[in-house]
C-alpha cells in the first residue's frame, strides 16, 4: 500500500475483534474464504464500521449498504490486476479495509491518517480519485479501452460502480451514450438505492425503480445467440443488429423501452444487492463478456444499523453517535451561532415571503444548502434538480428570463463543473442569477476534492460577474437583498461550519456594490490587513496580538472582491507601506492578485503580500489545521503582518 503522510494518533474505537475480517489484509484473503463465509465477513465489516465511524465520522448510509458489493468484487475478481471504478466514493469504506487499509481506517479523514475517499496517491486499489459524482463510467470505460489496446493487458476487467443518483448526472449520461461505441468489456453495477444525500428526484429514479429484467428472458437469449453463432448465422459484425431485435423483443413482452439496452448496454436485475452470494454467482456469469454490460442491484442505505436505515439521510454523515443507541452526540453548545448555510436558508425564506419573484434552485443539497427550509415553505417555487449543476444554472437562468429572480445554491467545489454555464448562459447575457457558493473555502475532512479554493479565482475573470464574501450573518443577509435591488450576475460566497454571532436577522437593507468598510484603524499603522469573508476574525485576533507586541496595523473587510472598492483602495495605499491581503483560497489568481494588479496598473509603489491557499493540492484534516498549514490562521497573518513591517524598518 502507498502511503501519502505519516500517521497521526490512533483513536480506539469501541470494541476489538472482528472475525473474519481480522484474517484479511489484501483481497487476496477474500479469494481464499469459502464462498459460504462471505455473509459472515460482511457482517464483520459492519460491525467494523460501526464501531470506528462513531468515534471517527465519516460517510456511514452509503458504505454500510455497499458492503456486499464490494465483498463480492474483490471475491470475483482479480484486483488490482483487475480496475475498481469508484463513484463518488462515499459507499467505498469496505474497499479501504479489505485493500490493506484496516489499521489505517482509525485514523481516515484526520490529518496525516488516510482520505475518506479512493486515491491513487494511496494505495494500488484505487484505480482513480473519486469525490465528484457521475464521472465513474467515462473514467472505467477509458481505462478499459486502454487496456484492450495495450499488450498483456487485454484481459483486464474493469467495472464502475455508480449509484442511482449520480447515474442521472449528465457526466454518466455522456458516458453511457458512449459506452457501445467502441469494443470494450465494461461493467457498470448500479447500486440502487433509491436515495442520495437526499431523496432522489428526477424521471430516471422513477423509472429505474419499476424497471424489471426477466432471468428467463435472458437464459432464452443467450441460448438463441448461441445458437446461432455455432451455426454462423451470427458473426461479430452482425452482433448489433441481433441485439436491436432482441431488445425490441424485451420491449414487446415487458411493455416498455429499457433505456440501458436501448443503448446497446446488456442489462441483467435488478437483484438484492446484500445477497452477497447471488451477486457473487452472477458476477462469474457475466464477468468474461466481452461487451458493455450492466448489473442493477437493489440495495438499502444504512444496511445493518436499523437508525440508519429508517433515516438515511440524516445518517449520509452523522457525526459522532452512541452505536448501542444510534443517539447522536453533539459538542455544540445551545446557544453557538447558526450554521452558514442555515443563515442563508432563512434568510432565502424571509425574501421569499416578501418577493414573489424569489425562486430556490439547487442541485441534490436541499438539506445541505438548507434551501430545504424555502422547499418547504414554498415547494412550487423551489427545485431541486438532481445532480446536474451545469443544468442547475443554466435552468435558473431561463428562470431569470422570464423575470425571476433565481438564488441558486451549489457547493463550491461542485460549482466548478457549471463553469461554461455560468459564463455562457449566465453572464453573457447579464442575467440576475444570484450564485450562492456554499462551502467555500477549506472544508476540513473531505479535503482535496471539496476543498472549495478555486471559485473566486475562476469566477474573477468572467466580464459582468460581481462577487462578494460576507465576513458576518448580517452582511450576508444584506447582499441576499442587494441583489434583488440590482441586476447582473452575483456570487456570494461562504464556508462550511458555524458563523460568528447569535444576533444576526436583524432588517436587511440594501448595500453599496463596490464598497469595503475599516475595520481597526491606528494611528501610525504602516501595514494594512485586507481581507475578505469570515477570515477576517482570524485577522482580528492576528491584529490585536501584534498591538501588544507593539506593531500596529489597520484592518478591513473589503466584502467585494469584484468589483473592488478603488476609492478605499487608494486611500489605502496612499497611507500605508505595505498591504497583507488574506483570502480562503488559492492565493494565484484570487482577491490578493486583484489587489496587486491594480495597485500595479494604477500606479500605486507599494508591497503587496497575499495570503491563501498555496499553488498545490490541499488534503485533509480540520479546518484550522489546515488553515494553519497553508499559513493564513491568525497566526500566519501575524508571522506575515510582522515580517512587513520589519522590512518597513
Amino acid at each position: 500500500m502507498k502511503q501519502e503522510s505519516a500517521q497521526s494518533s490512533s483513536i480506539t474505537p469501541a470494541k476489538t475483534g472482528y472475525g473474519l475480517l481480522d484474517t484479511i489484509s489484501s483481497p487476496a484473503d477474500v479469494r481464499a474464504l469459502r464462498l459460504e463465509q462471505l455473509p459472515e465477513l460482511c457482517a464483520d465489516i459492519r460491525r467494523f464500521l460501526i464501531d470506528h465511524l462513531s468515534v471517527n465520522p465519516g460517510h456511514f448510509a452509503s458504505s454500510m449498504g455497499a458492503v456486499e458489493i464490494i465483498v463480492a468484487l474483490h471475491y470475483v475478481y482479480d484486483t488490482p490486476s483487475d480496475h475498481l471504478f469508484w463513484d463518488v466514493g462515499h459507499q467505498a469504506y469496505a474497499h479501504k479495509i479489505l485493500t490493506g487499509r484496516k489499521e489505517a481506517f482509525a485514523n481516515q479523514r484526520k490529518k496525516g491518517g488516510i482520505s475518506g475517499f479512493p486515491s491513487p496517491l494511496e494505495s494500488d486499489y484505487d484505480t482513480f480519485v473519486t469525490g465528484h459524482a457521475s464521472n465513474s463510467i467515462s473514467a472505467a470505460l477509458g481505462r478499459a479501452i486502454a487496456d484492450r489496446n495495450t499488450p498483456g493487458k487485454e484481459n483486464s476487467k474493469t467495472v464502475a460502480v455508480i449509484g442511482d443518483a449520480s447515474i442521472s448526472g449528465g457526466l454518466a449520461f455522456e458516458g453511457l451514450n458512449n459506452v457501445a461505441n467502441n469494443p470494450n468489456n465494461l461493467l457498470i453495477i448500479l447500486n440502487d438505492n433509491e436515495m442520495s444525500i437526499d431523496a432522489n428526484v428526477g424521471g430516471l429514479h422513477t423509472y429505474l425503480s419499476e424497471l424489471t429484467t426477466s432471468a428467463g428472458y435472458n437464459k432464452w437469449r443467450s441460448k438463441l445467440y448461441n445458437a446461432f453463432r455455432r451455426k454462423g448465422v451470427v458473426t461479430e459484425e452482425g452482433k448489433g443488429r441481433i441485439q436491436r431485435f432482441a431488445n425490441s423483443v424485451k420491449s414487446l413482452v415487458s411493455g416498455k423501452q429499457n433505456i440501458f439496452e436501448g443503448l446497446n448496454i446488456r442489462y441483467f436485475g435488478p437483484f438484492d444487492g446484500h445477497d452477497v452470494i447471488k451477486i457473487v454467482k452472477i458476477l462469474n456469469d457475466i464477468k468474461d463478456m466481452q461487451t458493455p454490460h450492466l448489473l442493477h442491484l437493489h440495495t438499502v442505505k444504512g444496511k445493518g444499523y436499523r437508525p440508519a436505515e429508517e433515516n438515511p439521510a440524516k445518517w449520509h454523515a452523522p457525526g459522532l453517535f452512541d452505536p448501542e443507541t444510534g443517539e447522536k452526540i453533539c459538542n455544540d453548545a445551545k446557544d453557538s451561532p447558526l450554521p452558514w448555510q442555515e443563515v442563508f436558508g432563512r434568510t432565502l425564506v424571509e425574501l421569499a415571503a416578501k418577493d414573489d419573484r424569489v425562486m430556490g434552485v439547487t442541485a441534490a443539497m436541499p438539506s445541505g444548502t438548507s434551501i430545504s427550509r424555502m422547499l418547504a415553505e414554498y415547494p412550487e417555487r423551489t427545485f431541486d434538480v438532481g445532480i446536474s449543476e451545469g443544468h442547475a444554472v443554466t435552468f435558473s437562468a431561463g428562470l431569470a428570463t422570464g423575470g425571476k429572480r433565481p438564488f441558486t445554491a451549489i457547493y463550491s467545489t461542485f460549482l466548478q463543473r457549471a463553469y461554461d454555464n455560468i459564463v455562457n448562459d449566465v453572464c453573457i447575457q447579464g442575467l440576475p442569477v444570484t450564485l450562492c457558493i456554499d462551502r467555500a473555502g477549506i472544508v476540513g475532512e473531505d479535503g482535496v476534492t471539496h476543498h472549495g479554493l478555486l471559485d473566486i479565482a475562476f469566477l474573477r475573470c468572467i466580464p459582468n460577474m460581481r462577487i462578494a464574501a460576507p465576513a458576518d450573518e448580517k452582511t450576508l443577509r444584506n447582499l441576499m437583498y442587494t441583489s434583488l435591488h440590482s441586476d447582473g450576475p452575483l456570487a456570494i460566497r461562504y464556508p462550511r461550519g458555524k458563523a460568528t454571532t447569535k444576533d444576526w436577522q436583524t432588517e436587511m437593507e440594501v448595500i453599496e456594490i463596490g464598497k469595503g468598510r475599516p475595520i481597526i484603524t491606528q494611528q501610525g499603522a504602516e501595514v494594512a490587513v485586507l481581507t475578505v469573508g469570515p477570515i477576517l476574525h482570524e485577522a482580528k485576533k492576528a491584529i490585536k496580538a501584534l498591538e501588544e507586541k507593539g506593531i500596529k496595523a489597520d484592518l478591513y473587510d473589503m466584502i467585494w472582491v469584484k468589483p473592488l472598492d478603488t476609492e478605499l483602495l487608494r486611500e489605502i495605499a496612499s497611507s500605508h507601506k505595505a498591504i497583507v491581503t488574506v483570502e480562503d483560497g488559492v492565493s494565484t489568481g484570487g482577491f490578493g492578485t486583484a489587489v496587486s494588479e491594480w495597485c500595479r496598473n494604477n500606479g500605486c509603489d507599494i508591497a503587496v503580500h497575499i495570503l491563501g491557499a498555496p499553488d498545490s493540492w490541499v488534503t485533509h484534516g480540520t479546518v484550522a489545521q489546515l488553515r494553519h498549514d497553508c499559513g493564513y490562521d491568525s497566526e500566519g497573518i501575524e508571522a506575515a503582518v510582522a515580517s512587513a513591517a520589519r522590512t518597513l524598518s
